[in-house]
């Protein structure tokens, strides 16, 4: 019987785990700024390893993603004394702008309603009807 998950989808887990911790707690550059790792993507032969980041200052995405680019390679070393593994794959970090989309779409469904509300209200016969 097959396993359910595969190796790179069980080191994509433990890195997210600890990358979370490591960038928490020991990275210091203030260009990181609030941010939250959204997912962790590993190649097959894992080798390298797409670390999509949330940040939460939005005007900040730019400077916080270039601070964890320069980063990487301190925290690909810790990363090899905190896991049992044997090799650390290759960080590359990007930023992961579905919050930004969500609070986007967001406004853009109240301002509808609010539209259909106000329309509502001022007597116009409805589609509904």
């Amino acid at each position: 019987m097959p396993r359910d998950f595969k190796r790179a989808d069980r080191v994509a887990g433990s890195l997210r785990r600890e990358l979370a911790q490591l960038i928490q707690m020991e990275v210091k550059d203030p260009e990181v700024g609030f941010i939250g790792l959204s997912d962790v993507e590993v190649s097959r032969d894992l080798g390298h390893a797409k670390v999509y980041v949330t940040v939460f200052e939005p005007e900040k995405a730019a400077s916080s993603i270039k601070a964890l680019n320069k980063a990487a390679g301190y925290l690909r070393r810790r990363l090899g004394q905190e896991m049992r593994i044997r090799s650390v794959p290759e960080l590359h970090f990007e930023h992961d702008a579905s919050v930004e989309t969500g609070h986007r779409m967001d406004s853009l469904i109240e301002t509808a309603v609010s539209s259909d509300r106000q329309n509502d209200a001022d007597g116009e016969p409805s589609d509904e009807e």
